[in-house]
């Protein structure tokens, strides 16, 4: 059995990979099923799951269910809150915002989970998460200090931190949406000072952008808001094809996906169970942050909640 990690590096051996981005909060079952056959058949290697809000754990696991019966392929939580979580997704990014603000999307919401995803068994790959104008809701909501369009010293800095702290891949965000997607100059800048995979989004919606930030550096490409929204199977086709450097699939995958096949799964060979991930787990429930509170780890392993805008603790 290979993992998500795993099933991502072997993807991207065989060139750049493209992942689908599902708002569980805009599909619903049927919508659902209907999109992510579409997108299996244009060559999408896996789906992420998630948004900047309404992700609750219910929306969140009832998408993975619905993706996996679907089309067999892998589904990746793109973590949204500390909230929402599920042992049905095949893993997760375990995603800090590195030029965020606010701690709780730096650290703080992460120390929060972490014990619940450790319990539930959900395989965790870290991932430095970098916002780039506009930005969009993603940017509002995570109090980003946005890295400007032209500004590739922030963004080389910014990934090479993300490298020396230890994450596994760096992530380039304009924004859901974005009017323009991350310059392939900036793109190009970072994948040059960086030794780790680097995953591109926001802003991507035809053929020309997917590949100009193929042929900048990017290992994977991310479309979210335009699969969304594009009903023509011909238009969604040529963007994962340009972002995977392709005319329709790749090597085995593409002969697989031809024939109607299940392609590899980091659970198993076409899979479409419901069980949690190998290794066991469990579904439990998470603490309920109330408005105004921003969880702050204390020593000992506990948690304690401060007001908004507090960000010490007092001395004992």
């Amino acid at each position: 059995m290979t993992g998500l990690y795993d099933y991502l590096q072997e993807r991207m051996k065989e060139g750049t990979v493209h992942l689908t981005l599902l708002d569980p909060d805009k599909l619903d079952d049927a919508s659902t099923r209907e999109l992510t056959a579409k997108l299996k058949e244009a060559g999408t290697d896996a789906f992420m799951i998630g948004g900047s809000t309404g992700v609750t754990s219910e929306n969140l696991g009832a998408t993975a269910v619905a993706v996996r019966e679907a089309t067999g392929l892998p589904t990746i939580y793109f973590p949204s809150n500390p909230e929402a979580i599920t042992n049905k997704v095949d893993g997760m990014f375990f995603m800090s915002i590195l030029n965020s603000t606010d701690p709780l999307f730096i650290s703080h919401g992460h120390a929060l989970v972490a014990p619940y995803v450790k319990r539930m068994g959900v395989e965790t790959i870290p991932m430095a998460y970098i916002i780039v104008e506009p930005g969009m809701t993603v940017g509002r909501v995570t109090k980003a200090r946005l890295v400007g369009r032209d500004d590739i010293g922030a963004a080389v800095g910014f990934a090479l931190a993300a490298q020396y702290l230890g994450h596994r891949l760096v992530y380039l965000e304009a924004g859901s949406g974005a009017d323009h997607p991350v310059k392939p100059e900036m793109i190009a800048a970072v994948k040059k000072a960086i030794d780790i995979p680097l995953i591109v989004g926001g802003g991507i919606r035809t053929p020309e952008a997917a590949e100009a930030a193929r042929k900048a550096g990017a290992d994977v490409i991310v479309t979210g808001t335009f699969v969304e929204k594009e009903s023509d199977e011909a238009v969604l086709r040529a963007v994962v094809s340009a972002a995977k450097g392709i005319r329709y699939g790749r090597g085995v995958q593409a002969a697989n996906l031809a024939a109607g096949a299940d392609v590899p799964h980091p659970r198993g060979e076409g899979r479409r169970d419901q069980s949690p991930p190998q290794g066991g787990g469990e579904e439990v429930p998470l603490p309920q942050l109330r408005k105004g509170v921003q969880p702050v780890p204390v020593q000992g392993g506990r948690l304690q909640v401060l007001p908004a805008g507090q960000r010490e603790l007092p001395l004992r």
